[in-house]
Formats: C-alpha cells, structure tokens, sequence
C-alpha cells in the first residue's frame, strides 16, 4: 500500500545524516545505499533510451561479461519519432519499463528529448526532434508506458544539452523567449503531462550557472512553477560545487569514478550539514523526492510488479515501430517498390548493409539479444528465391571517437586489428568500387546502402561536417553511373550532405537507427509488405552553412555558445528567412496517394463575468480535414496541423506545428483527421510578461502532407487576448 506524505515525513525524521547521504550519491557507478534499518532499498539506474545496457562491475566501466544482459534493443527516440505515431512511443516504453523492471533496476535513463540545434550533434539520434511540440507529443506516453511497470523514467538532459563539444563546461546563452518557445516546452509536457518521476540535469552552463544546480531552471522553473516532486539526478559528473548544489532542487550526485566517499553529495555535503552551510531542511527535501518515487514504484510496500525482459511478442511489437520509421523521401519513377517475383539477383551494396548498431553510440549502446542487419532482412524476405550478392563498395574507417576505439578498428574486410595506411585504404577503396561497378551489370536491383554509424552519431563528440564518411559521396556518383536506377538508403541519426549526387538519385530512404527488426522493416518496405509512412523529424539542410545554428548562431562555439538564431530553430528558420532545404522538416512520401479535402475549423470562447461570477477565459479550437486515399495501395498517413498568425504585430516563425494525426487507410477510404487546440496552441512567449500569451486577430490552421506541403487552410478569429502560465 502506498505510504501517506506524513508516513514519508516520519520514515525521513527517523534517518541519520548517515543514512541520508547514503541516499543522495552514488556508492557504485550506478546505485545509491540501502538503509536496511528502515527497510528502504537501494536505488539502481541504468542507460538507455535504446534498452536497458549491459551489466558493468560495481566500480569500475568493465563489462560483466555474463550473458544474462542481453536485451531488447529498441528504435532510437529520433527513429521513434519519425513514425509520428504516439502510440509506439507508447508500445516502446512499456518494452523499456518492462525489461528495466525485469533487469531489477528502478530508472531508466530515458526518453532523451533535448532540441536538434545543429545537424553535426554527436547525440542527435538519442534525441527527438528539431521541434518541441513533437517531441513532448511523443516524450509523454514514452514515459506514461514507462511508468506503467513500477519503475521511473529519467527524462534528459535538463537543459540546453545541444551539443557534446565541450559540453561539460560550454556557457550556453539564449534569449528567455527561446528558452521558453524551443528548449523547454518538450520538458514542460514531460514533467505536466507525462507525470514524469525523473530527470535529469546536464553537464553544460546556462547564463555562466552549472544546469544542474541552476537555481532558476531547476528550483524556480522546474519545481515551483510546474511542480516535479520526483528525483533530479545529476548526469555523470555534473555537479561541480557541494554547497551551490545542496541548496538546489537536485538530488542525487552520480559520477563515472569510483571514489565515492568523494563526491560532492557524498563526504563534503555529510560535512556541509553538520556545518550549517547546507541546511539539513535542504537534504530533507532531496530525501523527500527519492522517498516519493519510491513510494510511487511500490519499493517500500512489497506490492511491486514483476517485470521480464527478451519476451518473444517484443520483437513483433518494435517490428511495427521500426516499419513506420521508414521515410521515402524520393521515388521518381516509382521504382519501389521492388516486385520480387521479378528479381532473380539483387545487388546489396555499402557498408550500413551488413552493419549492426546496437553495441554503440556511447551510454545508449545495448547488448542486443539480436539485431537484423539490412541485408539480412533482405535475405529473409526474399526466402531463398533470389541470389542477393553483396559488395562494400568502400572500406569503412575512421579517424577515431570520443568511446576509445582506435581508427580503422572496424573496416570492412582485411585484418580487423591492423590499423591501415592512407595508401592501403585508397587502394581498398579502388578495389571495393571496381567490384561492385563490376557487379551492378549482372544485377536486377541495386540497393546501397549508407551513411553514418556510431563511430560518428556518438555521444562525446560531435560530427565536423555533414559529409558522409568513407568517400561515400564519391562511391555513389560511380555507381549511379553504372546504375542510374540504383535505390540509395540513407541510415543516420542526423542529416547528411547529400547535394553532390541527389538530382541524380531516383529513390531516396532514410532512416535512424531503428532497433533490432531494423532490417526486416527495410526489406518489408524495399518489397512493398510495408507502405512507408515515416516522416522527417528535423530538416535536412542542402549544405552545412544552411542550419540557422551556423547561419544565424555558434556551433560550438568555445567557452561561450551564443544562440543567436533565436526561437528560428529547424524549420521556423527555413520557412521565415526562405531557404530551402534538401527535405523539408515533416516530409515523407508514400507508394500511394492521398487527396486533401477542405479543413474546417470551429473556435469557442469562454468565460469573463456574468451576473456577479467571474471564470477564467478558456478557448477551445477544434479542425478537421477529410483524406482521401486515392491510389491503389493501403497506407498510413499523417496529417500535420500547423497555426500561422496573420499580421501578427509580434515578431514570429511563419508557421508553427500544434497538431497532427496518423491512420492507417485502405486504398480508396477516406477517413476525418482531427486536432484541437487551445490558448497555448496560438502563443508566444512574452519575456516582460513572463508568460505565454496568444494575441486577438487572425490565424490559419494548415492542414499539411509535409512542413513545405501544405494542402488545405481554414482561418479562425480569436476575439481576445489569453495569457498562460509558463
């Protein structure tokens, strides 16, 4: 049964300034101390967001090596994202709750939903979106899936975590109207709606203050003003000062090394109390938190469910996330998809072809209980009937990464411990791409397959240049000249500079790291199982200097980074200044079609004073637009509500997302798609106000395929001007 807050009170007052830092840091690299007096357990975090991680020793970063830590290994939250469906969110938090569970911990280091700054983010795949209203829409049942299991979720990393460059001491500087319309609302939802019971606080600074002990972000903003009484851990490593964090809303003090009596909530915050500079009240708070979670888990009433890990409907389950992550971005001639009866031999080239993911990326790696590479999807789908050839294309290197693996550790043939010469590998490149140009004559289908992997989409570091690795570039120009019907794949967690050779290319996929049926889905897609409905969760710039962040702003910066691009994020820059990209933020195409028919839209205003009783103003938005599936195949699609202000007198992107749905129809069905909206839905951030505000006049609902697609418009008028508590 789950304890009263006076039953809490009374289990705290009964603790010793021991036991109570025992509470509060770390005493292995991922676990706090028991009071076993009080029958109050220990409490064990693991990584994620992309399945609960192998087993390390208690004090050292040394795996295990057991084999009872393989796990589920789950699409990455930008693959995720890309399905624009909150319902595998949902599916694939309680997969991650379950086997966080059934792992025996008690958080899950997940979901990651900090803002895509710059295509060259080395964690951008751990992270949603380049927009906050999709990534809270998706965060939120994440975390309620999460949850369901008796264990917390940890959303991260609070705040302003936009790149790894220096990310452990970099000042970050943003406007406080930015701060409001870009990099926090996704954590506002999380913590509102999501009912999240952890957080995380990242490494960087914010106005010349450590995030983590920031006493406006977290006590002001996070705890007083949208209420989370659940736990603040510290990344590893990111408190800096006992007395400046001991006074903050942050609890618990987890580090990568393994002096604990050390750490700054562990020796030195014991002694802080005792000397006043920390008052005991302030530990009390931090007790009080974890004790709340606890209690919310069940950890102290014996009533906790049983999780598992590894069951066989997980794999099913994450197949259909992993399908809908899929993006067509290009598909002249309608050359996918591919018919198998017709292919007697297929051509697989490229190095992401043969590649697994999991084990990598930094602390999101997983020991995957499998993973299906492309080109064994392939294999599988195809079932013996087509000879599938496969060629590299090109050796696969790099020049080494923030985890410690030397360079050329995992190229594509010759010996994998011998680190190669600059001549050897040109000469390994020339041989790979005369092989497959060779090959491409004999074959029905070519398929490469490319783009980044984790020596490049890791945490510790970020990307140089959007420029894929390994001369790919080059590769796919020779090929496309052998085979201009070739079907390039792209698989990254962030965008790639593909100008040199894409009016050239005739079909385009693009995907993130989408977990362990990764492979399956691509070839139910190649072969038209599966009727491709992703959607791009972040624009992808023709070239590097495009992104506002390196337009506009600083990227990286150095010991300051300026975001000078403002609220212009992502597309709210492409759109108002009118550049355009190679693919706009929402776009992704279907082997279907779909028909448009009119939004409508209807506004209710309530509130205001009549006979002597006063309410609070409320307005409530509601659209719908019929779609039509007007081709030949059965398919999902989304629709994406955006709301434009006309003739605002405030300063403002063109437009911005506020709604969207997905349903599946069949060919020749139409279906109403809907979305409603409130005050919030129409506002800006006033910094002199200090709230959110939603102006009388005019705005347009948009009703769009895509970002730069929009296809249907119905205007609204709003009366009066409404203001909403940030």
């Amino acid at each position: 049964m789950i304890m009263t807050q006076k039953e809490l009170k009374t289990l705290c007052s009964n603790m010793t300034l021991e036991e109570k830092i025992g509470m509060v840091h770390g005493v292995t690299l991922f676990r706090t101390k028991a009071v076993e007096r009080l029958d109050i357990p220990a409490f064990t975090y693991s990584d994620g967001p992309m399945g609960v991680r192998l087993e390390y020793e208690n004090d050292v970063w040394f795996p295990k090596g057991f084999t009872d830590d393989y796990t589920s290994y789950l699409p990455s939250n930008t693959a995720l994202a890309s399905t624009f469906n909150p319902g595998h969110a949902y599916i694939a938090g309680q997969i991650l709750g379950e086997e966080t569970r059934g792992r025996g911990k008690d958080m899950i280091l997940a979901p990651g939903i900090n803002i895509h700054r710059s295509p060259l983010g080395g964690r951008n795949f751990e992270y949603m979106s380049e927009d906050p209203y999709l990534s809270g829409r998706m965060a939120v049942p994440y975390i309620q899936g999460i949850q369901e299991n008796d264990v917390s979720a940890c959303v991260k990393h609070y705040a302003l975590n936009n790149q790894e460059t220096r990310r452990n001491d970099v000042d970050t500087y943003v406007s406080e109207r930015a701060l409001f319309e870009i990099y926090l609302p996704a954590f506002r939802a999380a913590v509102r709606e999501g009912k999240a019971l952890g957080l995380m606080g990242s490494y960087n600074k914010f106005r010349e203050v450590y995030c983590s002990h920031h006493q406006y972000l977290v006590d002001e903003i996070l705890r007083k003003e949208w209420g989370f009484e659940g736990i603040m851990v510290s990344d590893w490593g990111s408190i800096h000062d006992t007395e400046e964090a001991g006074t903050a809303g942050i609890d618990v003090d987890m580090r990568t090394t393994n002096d604990f009596d050390e750490y700054y909530f562990a020796d030195p915050l014991k002694k802080a109390v005792e000397e006043g500079r920390v008052p005991m009240e302030k530990l009390d708070e931090k007790i009080m938190h974890i004790l709340h979670v606890m209690n919310e888990v069940h950890m102290l009433d014996g009533e906790r469910k049983a999780g598992t890990y590894n069951a066989p409907s997980s794999g099913e389950k994450l197949l259909k996330a992993a399908e809908e992550s899929i993006i067509l971005l290009k598909n002249e001639e309608k050359l996918l998809p591919l018919d198998r009866k017709k292919i007697k031999k297929l051509l697989v080239i490229g190095d992401n072809a043969n590649r697994m993911h999991a084990l990598g990326g930094g602390s999101a790696e997983i020991k995957a209980l499998y993973e299906i590479s492309p080109l064994l999807g392939l294999k599988m789908v195809l079932g013996g009937n087509c000879e599938v050839t496969y060629e590299p294309g090109y050796y696969n290197y790099v020049v080494g990464n923030a985890w410690g693996k030397d360079a050329n550790s995992q190229g594509t043939g010759g010996n994998p411990m011998k680190k190669l010469e600059p001549e050897e590998i040109n000469t390994l490149n020339e041989k790979y791409l005369e092989r497959a140009k060779a090959a491409c004559s004999q074959a029905d289908a070519v398929i490469f397959i490319g783009g980044l992997n984790h020596d490049h989409d890791v945490e510790g570091k970020d990307k140089d240049n959007m420029r894929l690795p390994n001369g790919q570039d080059h590769v796919i120009r020779e090929l496309l000249k052998a085979r201009p019907d070739m079907i390039i794949t792209m698989i990254t967690g962030s965008p790639v500079d593909m100008h040199e050779w894409l009016p050239e290319a005739k079909t385009l996929l693009y995907y993130s790291y989408n977990g362990m049926q990764g492979g399956l889905a691509f070839a139910k897609v190649i072969f038209g199982e599966v009727n491709p409905s992703g959607k791009l969760t972040m624009t992808l710039p023709l070239t590097l200097e495009d992104s506002p962040a390196h337009r506009l702003g600083e990227f990286p910066g150095g010991d300051m980074v300026h975001y000078n691009e403002d609220i212009y994020v992502g597309y709210r820059y492409f759109d108002t200044y009118g550049v355009k990209p190679s693919f706009a933020f929402g776009h992704g195409l279907s082997y279907t079609e779909f028909s448009f028919g009119e939004v409508m839209a209807s506004v209710t205003e309530e509130g205001g004073c009549r006979d002597g009783i006063c309410t609070i103003p409320s307005l409530f938005v509601k659209a719908s637009v019929p779609i039509s599936n007007v081709g030949s195949r059965d398919g999902a699609v989304t629709v994406q509500f955006y709301i434009k202000p006309v003739d605002s007198a405030v300063k403002r992107p063109i437009k911005e997302l506020r709604g969207f749905e997905k349903q599946f129809l069949k060919a020749g069905e139409t279906k109403e798609f809907c979305a409603e909206f409130d005050a919030y839905s129409f506002s800006y951030y006033d910094e002199d106000r200090k709230c959110y505000v939603t102006l009388p006049g005019d705005y347009e609902i948009c009703a769009a395929f895509a970002c730069d697609d929009v296809r249907s418009i119905a205007k609204v008028t709003i009366q009066r001007e409404y203001t909403i508590a940030r």
